[in-house]
């Protein structure tokens, strides 16, 4: 089977959260979501999955319309965030966060974050998606920086959870053989949002 993973878009900033902070997506996100139907447009997807996060569901919508699919949501593909009650845009966090981004960009998940934990709940849930998957489907699944990269560190043998920029809208696709071999076939393919994301926008802003 195929499994195409989509990043969410680029959602709003929510500090000062009562509860768990969930953001819906900016209007440049929501200008990102709306070109991932073209960049999937060769790709025969039987079926639609999405992180529960609205990010991530909001930028599922507009290829779950295009598509005439409902967009199924995996609990288990949530982000290492969820619980927090704040969320910080990693552009942001660059000069907001200086400590925390360092951390990230360095590839290691946040302190307050229970790593081995996440990585097993990540893993199980895509193991499970590929168990009911047939061979010669292909899933597009709407989710996180955190969780492609987890999953791709198990794939390579890394040692870093967080190796890879995984960009707003990106798409990195993995095979799964019937005989249990994976392989990432691509990572972080951005050019359908390439002039929607934060440095070249920063590049072209006066």
């Amino acid at each position: 089977m195929q499994l195409i993973l989509v990043r969410h878009a680029q959602p709003e900033r929510v500090v000062g959260a009562t509860t768990a902070a969930d953001p819906g997506l900016t209007e440049i996100g929501r200008s990102q979501a709306d070109r991932v139907p073209a960049a999937l447009a060769a790709h025969d997807i039987t079926r639609i999955v999405s992180s529960p996060q609205r990010r991530a569901r909001d930028t599922a919508l507009p290829t779950a319309t295009a598509r005439d699919l409902p967009v199924d949501i995996i609990d288990d593909l949530a982000e290492y965030d969820r619980d927090l009650p704040a969320y910080i845009p990693i552009e942001d966090a660059k000069t907001d966060f200086a400590e925390a981004y360092a951390r990230i960009k360095a590839g290691h998940l946040p302190l307050e974050i229970d790593g081995p934990a996440f990585t097993r709940r990540v893993l199980a849930a895509v193991d499970d998606l590929v168990a009911t998957t047939a061979p010669a489907d292909t899933v597009v699944a709407f989710a996180h920086g955190g969780v492609i990269n987890v999953l791709l560190a198990d794939i390579l043998g890394l040692s870093r959870p967080l190796t890879f920029p995984i960009d707003y809208c990106s798409i990195t696709r993995i095979l799964y053989s019937r005989t249990g071999t994976r392989t990432a076939a691509t990572i972080n393919e951005n050019a359908h949002v390439w002039t929607l994301l934060p440095r070249a926008l920063a590049r072209t802003t006066p």
